[in-house]
């Protein structure tokens, strides 16, 4: 069978057989062939010539496979119908009537006339998310293993639903695998709406009231967004570009008489990347679905759910080069960047840091899609192979510290780097991947920089005050992973294989990718370049030299704690008056007892949450009409 079908096929038969499995342990077994399988299967995608007939399937009578997708999406529709009724939600029961109703009459009244000549297709992009995917994806899912196990017995209120949990996980990512490979957009689009529902379930799954009212308000930003989608595919067919096809849309943006004919279908379909993408005014959708457990989490927001937003902008790239709906979308990124780096200052839950900072990295791979010059691509899928790596690290390290400690606060982090030294060093190297020269988000920052410098430079203050940020909020943190304030706990020692296994793997990638990004972008991101702008760009080999030794440099920082809390010795602090019994308290004069404490400023008032997510909300609704209006005036 083609390699393509299998990786879209496997997932969705592991996830039935996981969601019928009489057992814990047999369940078990199943995520750890399954998630051994879906990597082969993905790391075969890059040796030339493993995967034949990749550009057609011949072999599979397509017109049965649109119906039974078509019918599957008026299944989903209708269950999704049902459950908002039943919550009385009727903002997403009024976007699923339209949605459904719109997609029903376009496949009823013009489905049977639409020839496609490629349903899927691969290239080197596609093959880059294939492997984020795959791997990140599936170690995601063996990590889950061992941590749904702890969640349960720390929440024995939450009913145990595990069977459910993996098979909606597998379903995610057999649907993630279609959407980076459909080159059919109808094809496309139905895999997109099933992310959109796995999200819903998995961020409903604690089914407590906040994790419903969460969970239904990505729902219907999402079908927001899936609306959006729909409208672009119906334009682009009725329209005088007459094709459901992805890469004969990209064609026809390549020509200047032709572009006003596929330009809104294009900002139609990015504007649902951006809300998949939980960019602004869409950010809170992203931010709600912490209450998940962490495995979902760092699914969505790594390597799954927001990286198909920014894939399917990134690949429309082309088309909005140069365009002043572009540079809409462009400024739209920009401010989410800046404004979600921000307000990450003000936060303390870990969750909510490593959510609003993906946000803001998100806003930077679409302001890069909105330039969409060569050398913006280059340095947007650099971000998203870099993002993906170190935060799905960062969001594991932290659900394992939730776990063990009982807290995700970063004001009781102190002291971890002797409770839990070897989760503290990969939580340091996950954030030295995030903002360290030369770890791979600085690179490819520097690269955004140069890019926007060079296409628009009134972009570039809003990635260096975003920037700016993010060095600040990134330290804040490491400097509290590193201090010691009383004697260790070893926290360790309960720490599961199944947790172990992708956290070591995952940090060894952060390492590996920084380093080899050159061959990574000779490789992938060259070859997709040239094919698609005839142009490419690369750093010099003076450059790879310096970044080589600086990263071997960089690295004896986080190494150089592995065995600090064999050796340390915790004594008291001369805190000026006399000591008491416990370590951060003294008697000060006139006999008053006096504590220490050593917290981080977090700046509420000029970064505070409610105020700033206002303010980008409004000003980003405003941006997003005038991207739409932009896209129509071109007709």
């Amino acid at each position: 069978m083609n390699l393509l079908v299998l990786l879209i096929v496997v997932p969705l038969i592991s996830g039935l057989l996981m969601l019928v499995s009489p057992g814990n342990g047999v369940r078990n077994f199943l995520v750890r062939v399954a998630s051994m399988l879906l990597i082969a299967l993905s790391v075969l995608l890059l040796i030339p010539g493993a995967a034949p007939g990749l550009f057609s399937l011949a072999d599979i009578h397509s017109e049965h496979i649109n119906q039974g997708m078509f019918i599957a999406e008026m299944g989903i529709a209708l269950y999704i119908l049902y459950a908002c009724i039943r919550n009385r939600k009727i903002i997403a029961t009024v976007l699923i009537l339209l949605q459904a109703g719109l997609l029903a009459y376009f496949e009823l009244k013009y489905g049977h006339g639409i020839t496609v000549a490629r349903n899927l297709f691969i290239d080197p992009l596609s093959v880059v998310m294939a492997q984020i995917i795959g791997i990140i994806g599936s170690l995601i899912c063996i990590y889950a293993v061992g941590y749904m196990k702890d969640f349960h017995e720390h929440h024995a209120e939450v009913k145990d639903k595990r069977n459910f949990f993996f098979f909606v996980l597998f379903v995610f990512l057999g649907a993630m695998f279609g959407v980076v490979f459909a080159n059919n957009l109808l094809w496309l689009y139905f895999f997109w709406e099933i992310t959109t529902l796995c999200s819903f379930l998995l961020i409903g799954y604690k089914g407590d009231e906040v994790s419903v009212n969460n969970a239904f308000r990505a729902l219907w930003m999402n079908l927001l967004g899936g609306l959006g989608f729909a409208a672009g595919i119906v334009y682009l067919y009725l329209g005088s570009a007459h094709t459901v096809e992805l890469d004969q849309l990209l064609l026809l943006g390549k020509t200047a008489t032709l572009l006003p004919a596929v330009l809104l279908p294009a900002v139609l379909i990015t504007f649902a990347g951006m809300a998949k993408a939980a960019q602004m005014p869409f950010s809170s959708w992203l931010l709600g679905a912490m209450v998940a457990p962490t495995p979902v989490s760092a699914l969505l927001h790594s390597s799954t759910m927001v990286k198909a937003g920014v894939y399917i902008a990134i690949r429309l790239a082309p088309v909005l080069q140069g365009t002043s709906a572009g540079f809409m979308i462009a400024v739209i990124g920009g401010l989410t960047f800046m404004i979600g780096s921000f307000i990450t200052i003000s936060q303390s839950d870990a969750k909510k840091v490593l959510a609003y900072s993906t946000v803001a990295n998100l806003g930077l791979i679409i302001l890069c899609a909105g330039i969409g010059t060569y050398e913006a691509v280059w340095a947007g899928i650099l971000l998203i192979i870099f993002h993906a790596i170190s935060k799905c690290l960062l969001f594991l390290c932290v659900g394992v510290v939730d776990n063990k400690s009982g807290s995700r606060d970063i004001e009781d982090m102190d002291t971890l780097i002797i409770n839990m030294p070897k989760v503290a060093v990969m939580m340091l190297i996950g954030m030295a991947g995030m903002f360290l020269a030369p770890f791979g988000m600085l690179i490819s920052k520097w690269a955004v920089l140069r890019a926007i410098v060079d296409a628009s430079p009134v972009l570039a203050i809003l990635i260096v005050f975003g920037s700016a940020a993010t060095l600040f909020f990134w330290v804040k943190w490491m400097g509290k992973l590193i201090t010691v304030i009383e004697p260790r706990h070893d926290l360790e020692d309960t720490v599961s294989s199944n947790e172990w296994v992708p956290l070591v793997l995952l940090t060894v990638a952060t390492i590996g990718v920084c380093g080899l990004f050159p061959l990574v972008a000779a490789v992938f991101i060259d070859p997709y370049l040239m094919a698609t702008y005839g142009h490419t760009t690369a750093m010099t080999q003076g450059n790879i030299i310096i970044m080589a030794i600086m990263l071997a440099l960089v690295m004896l920082f986080p190494l150089s704690f592995l065995n600090y809390g064999k050796n340390v010795k915790v004594v008291d602090p001369y805190l000026g008056g006399a000591n008491t019994n416990t370590a951060n308290v003294f008697t000060g004069s006139a006999g008053a007892l006096q504590t220490i404490g050593m917290r981080n400023y977090y700046m509420e008032w000029p970064f505070g949450e409610a105020k700033l997510s206002r303010l980008g909300i409004a000003t980003t609704v405003v941006f997003l009409l005038i991207m739409l209006g932009a896209a129509i005036l071109c007709l």
